[in-house]
């Protein structure tokens, strides 16, 4: 289990609000673009980041982690597992304080140099299935 009920509601709860969604575009169809309208009904702010960099739920999007002029608390990740382990690496190089890999996506190395680096880390799970079961 990669992420126990204590960091997921320091996550969810206790890091801030402001949540960079890797992988969102306005693609409807997409798992991302339903998670992040639940983040936004929980009072986060999403930025989606997606090579397009489309604006998505009235949110301004970037290319890339790098290109976000402010901070970022969480890095949700909605991409191929064979890439997400980059992107947590990104998270740490931004600052963020935390790094949440979403159902089907687990990268136990990433996981490590990203617990190492100091952040919170969540793997096979969901946000919009957590957020809710906090009361």
């Amino acid at each position: 289990m990669y992420g126990d009920e204590a960091t997921i509601r320091r996550i969810l709860t206790g890091l801030g609000d402001t949540w960079a969604v890797v992988g969102l575009s306005g693609n409807r169809g997409r798992a991302a673009y339903g998670v992040a309208q639940v983040l936004q009904r929980y009072g986060k702010r999403i930025v989606p980041v997606h090579p397009k960099a489309e604006t998505v739920h009235g949110e301004q999007g970037y290319a890339s982690l790098s290109d976000i002029p402010f901070e970022v608390d969480v890095v949700d990740v909605f991409v191929n597992g064979d890439l997400a382990g980059a992107v947590a690496d990104e998270a740490v190089t931004k600052g963020a304080g935390a790094v949440w890999f979403q159902l089907g996506v687990v990268d136990e190395a990433a996981y490590e140099r990203t617990r190492m680096a100091g952040l919170d880390m969540v793997m096979d799970r969901c946000p919009a299935i957590e957020i809710p079961r906090l009361g």
